[in-house]
């Protein structure tokens, strides 16, 4: 039976939930004068006042003082021993104790995980964390066998496979397979960035942004490859690793058939086909297929570099060019050919080169049909289309669709400028 409270509009099947609105003391101590909404608060209260254990089992004799306990106790009396009532009883005992009779409404953390000593303000919550102790996932994918935890996690990769999204901005309409990734983008429309950094002042729209940041400034790297031991500053990209050691390219394109490692490179796949530019420049209007590209191009107008080497001090606009240059530090070249074994600094010369070896050109022109296998070679091209020319002469104006063609004709500004300076050359004649 579902009650519907008319008070705060929930459903619920609890009488107990319908007298915290109603006020209801149905439970009544004869002795002690005291009244109870719920059965096991009275048990609690009166039994060590009476010293009673007032349920007792017809079938083997045994009783307990919970009503709980009892219950569980009664539905198989043919299997129960002595010993076993009563450490069931006090199993029932226990966790009634530990659990808060007002719903922890002080918002405490009483369920403490005896692994870790982190604590919950719901035990439902404690249990979702335990399993993460051990490593049980019931939870099974039957299209990729993929297994989780949490039933929840479950249905959100189910979503992967079925495209699923169900969770639109009422603002702009954009779809969302997750709510998290809907609220996360709902703060893009507000423009509120209530998370500060205290080391450098920048502002972020979201917590979890905020953490990440400040790992830029400590370098922490709490996430572990238990393969490799390779460590990360996010459980993303130790995500997005692992799957360099298992192979596994979950993010298929339902136009090519083309599968990927992560999500997001797939989402970055997909406007190859499409042509959308979803990220748009508030202060110059132009727009980016990434939201990271975006970031870095909002950089070149407030000439931010947030990203420092901490061997040179040298610093950049963004945090992969930033490992890039540790690397001229290092010498790390952490991404190797599978095919011929060559390795290099950076994962995007890696995918660049093993294209030498695939003859695969990802990069198509939706005018002419022309392929390239550099995303670079790609937007030169498109621009004899479109005849953008976005890099300009700051000396006569004259505008270029390559920075090469623009510093070549620098040139020619340079070398008049260096005759117009130079001291007139004094003449060896004499004249009569």
């Amino acid at each position: 039976m579902i009650f519907m409270q008319h008070i705060c509009k929930k459903d619920t099947t609890l009488i107990s939930a319908m007298r915290s609105h109603t006020q209801e003391d149905p439970f009544e101590c004869s002795d002690f004068g005291e009244n109870f909404t719920e059965i096991l608060t009275w048990t609690q209260y009166v039994v060590p006042k009476m010293g009673k254990k007032p349920c007792i089992g017809k079938e083997c004799g045994k009783n307990s003082s919970y009503l709980t306990s009892f219950n569980i106790h009664k539905q198989s009396p043919t299997t129960c021993k002595s010993n076993e009532c009563h450490q069931r009883g006090n199993a029932f005992i226990q966790s009634s104790a530990r659990r808060p009779t007002n719903n922890n409404q002080n918002g405490e953390k009483t369920f403490e995980c005896h692994e870790c000593g982190k604590a919950f303000g719901k035990s439902s919550n404690l249990r979702r964390h335990e399993m993460i102790h051990t490593g049980v996932k019931p939870h099974g994918c039957h299209l990729c066998g993929k297994a989780f935890t949490h039933c929840s996690d479950l249905r959100k990769h189910e979503r992967i496979h079925t495209g699923e999204k169900s969770y639109g901005c009422h603002l702009c309409g954009k779809a969302f397979s997750k709510s998290y990734n809907l609220r996360r983008h709902e703060m893009i429309h507000t423009r509120k960035k209530p998370h500060e950094c205290h080391l450098c002042g920048k502002a972020f729209t979201h917590c979890s942004d905020l953490n990440k940041h400040e790992r830029t400034h400590f370098g922490e790297k709490p996430y572990g490859c238990h393969l490799c031991g390779k460590t990360f500053s996010k459980t993303s990209y130790l995500r997005q690793h692992e799957r360099t050691h298992n192979g596994e390219k979950p993010y298929e394109c339902h136009l090519c058939g083309k599968a990927f490692t992560h999500c997001s490179h797939l989402r970055k796949h997909e406007r190859t086909h499409t042509g959308e530019k979803p990220y748009e420049c508030h202060l110059c209007g132009k727009a980016f297929t990434e939201s990271s590209v975006l970031r870095r191009h909002e950089r070149t107008h407030t000439g931010e570099k947030p990203y420092e080497c901490h061997l040179c001090w040298k610093a950049f606009t963004d945090s992969s060019v930033l490992k890039r240059h540790e690397r001229t530090h290092t010498g790390e070249k952490p991404y190797e050919c599978h095919i011929c074994g060559k390795a290099f600094n950076h994962s995007s010369v890696l995918r660049r080169h093993e294209r030498t070896h695939t003859g695969e050109k990802p990069y198509e022109c939706n005018i002419c049909g022309k392929a390239f296998n550099r995303s670079y070679n790609f937007r030169l091209h498109k621009r004899i289309h479109t005849g953008e020319k976005p890099y300009k002469c700051y000396v006569c104006g004259k505008a270029f669709s390559k920075y090469f063609n623009l510093r070549q004709h620098e040139k020619i500004h340079v070398k008049v400028i260096n005759v117009e300076d130079s001291p007139p050359i004094a003449s060896n004649y004499k004249h009569s």
